[in-house]
């Protein structure tokens, strides 16, 4: 049943997931198929090794209680045969009634066969007994020391690994991401003109990037496309829908948006700025899956004084410039803020790349 218990709990932490919301922490909705199509096939396999383990326990059982009438009837039968023998002894010796020695001594002398048969067959089933108890299947050697014992530490240790997940799902609170995170992780940019198949974890900063998941033609068909798509736009509002494919399309061709109006939501974060205006502006972001998370967003140029800190949420609109940013030795786009507020931080702080 340990099977069971670990097919049933992953179905039900992913239903809990999909129950409470939570799942857009782990995937991109776009995919919520996938995670539901494991839901039922995770039940079914669950439901497939109850039954399989209830039927093997009724047929453990079936075999133990034939086997204990087997020996209840093997003891009957014994039982029976001993005394039958006795009766036919005494018989014997009773209707003879002769006297003579010669007589008297074969009738002595036959059961003290008799005595002897029954004693050895007494040692026989006792020594079968004991070397049966000693020795039953294999399963214990002449010490009743386990040979199985290694095995069985494995199994159970392979269940622990597979049931933890499982625990931490349900029961622990799943963790919105934050500025601590970027800390965490360390901060860097590399320069707009790196290869991102040469570089896959340089997208998880700043930049979204989808080109590792097409060939080089596809991805610079549908770079053109997104490109022309808001460039053609007299002020581009990335909006949750948006955000993704808009700063990629940005960051593509930062050349067309130069001194373009650009808005959008997020959360401060200082970085390394080498004075208190500037701030980078993030929103944590899913291409397919938690997997190829990251944050992204641009260097913002605020009012002096705006009094921000890390993890505050802010809309900004300005136009977008150039600036070399000397943490990261490279020319990078910059927000120029024509207006900003502070706002709440949206109940979905994430945003996914829609196609």
């Amino acid at each position: 049943m340990v099977r069971f218990a670990v097919l049933f709990g992953f179905a039900f932490m992913f239903f809990l997931l999909h129950y409470t919301g939570d799942i857009d922490k782990y995937i991109n909705m776009k995919y919520a198929y996938l995670s539901i199509s494991a839901i039922v096939m995770l039940t079914l396999l669950s439901l497939y090794e109850f039954i399989r383990g209830y039927l093997q326990d009724r047929a453990a059982e079936k075999r133990a209680e034939a086997a204990e009438l087997a020996a209840r009837e093997a003891a009957t039968e014994a039982g029976s045969a001993a005394g039958a023998g006795t009766a036919s002894a005494e018989a014997l010796a009773a209707g003879a009634g002769r006297t003579d020695g010669h007589n008297a001594l074969h009738v002595h002398r036959r059961r003290d066969h008799a005595h002897h048969d029954h004693g050895h067959a007494h040692d026989h089933a006792h020594a079968h007994d004991h070397a049966h108890a000693h020795g039953s299947g294999g399963a214990f050697d002449d010490h009743g020391h386990s040979h199985g014992g290694g095995s069985r530490v494995g199994r159970v240790f392979g269940y622990l690994i597979l049931l933890f997940p499982v625990f931490t799902g349900i029961f622990l609170p799943v963790q919105t991401l934050d500025s601590s995170f970027v800390t965490a992780k360390g901060f860097s940019f590399p320069t707009l003109e790196d290869d991102v198949k040469n570089n896959p974890g340089y997208h998880q900063f700043l930049r979204p990037s989808t080109s590792m998941f097409y060939n080089q033609d596809d991805y610079n068909a549908l770079k053109k496309k997104e490109i022309a798509e808001f460039a053609s736009l007299p002020s581009i509002a990335l909006g949750d829908d948006q955000y993704l494919k808009g700063l990629e399309a940005i960051y593509n061709a930062p050349n067309v948006f130069m001194g373009k109006t650009v808005e959008f939501d997020g959360f401060a974060y200082k970085g390394q700025q080498v004075d208190g205006n500037h701030f980078f502006v993030f929103r944590f972001g899913f291409i397919h899956c938690v997997a190829d998370s990251g944050v992204f967003g641009m260097l913002v140029k605020f009012p002096p004084d705006s009094g921000l800190a890390d993890d505050d949420w802010v809309h900004v609109k300005g136009t977008l410039s150039w600036e070399y940013y000397q943490p990261f030795k490279a020319t990078i786009p910059v927000l120029n803020t024509t207006s900003w507020s502070r706002i709440d931080a949206p109940k979905d702080p994430y945003v996914y790349r829609n196609y």
